[in-house]
């Protein structure tokens, strides 16, 4: 796997914690809204 293909793969893994995030929300699941949202701040920076 190369630089780009890890970098892809952190952001899209990213994005499905952003999308998790959005479905609790709509849930009313805050806290772990908040914890999904850590988590893909946490990849995104993996992917930087």
């Amino acid at each position: 796997m190369d630089i780009q293909e890890k970098v892809q793969y952190w952001l899209d893994m990213a994005g499905y914690d952003l999308d998790t995030a959005k479905t609790m929300l709509s849930t009313g699941r805050y806290l772990y809204v908040g914890f999904m949202c850590h988590q893909a701040v946490e990849k995104s920076l993996k992917a930087y």
